[in-house]
């Protein structure tokens, strides 16, 4: 799931609670703001919207996103990493 959300300072951002989409918007290069653990049961990945992210999102979910392997394992692995840490 995904959705549109503004943040502190009115930043635009898009947000997903959907892992493997974040660690492919990381692997394609763009930047994390924030997580939101407000909800026990999953997390919110707040991105800094760019123009094009909508579109790159769509490939992810049509399977038509090329990423590198090693690349989305290793930015799923970071997540994973900082969800679970106490930060």
């Amino acid at each position: 799931m995904t959705k549109k959300t503004d943040i502190a300072n009115s930043i635009d951002s898009f947000s997903t609670f959907d892992l493997g989409c974040a660690a492919a918007l990381i692997s394609i290069g763009f930047k994390l703001i924030s997580l939101n653990k407000q909800n026990p049961h999953k997390v919110l990945f707040i991105f800094e919207k760019k123009v094009d992210i909508e579109e790159v999102v769509n490939k992810y979910f049509s399977g038509k996103l090329k990423v590198s392997a090693r690349v989305l394992i290793d930015n799923i692995k970071m997540l994973k990493n900082r969800i679970y840490s106490n930060f």
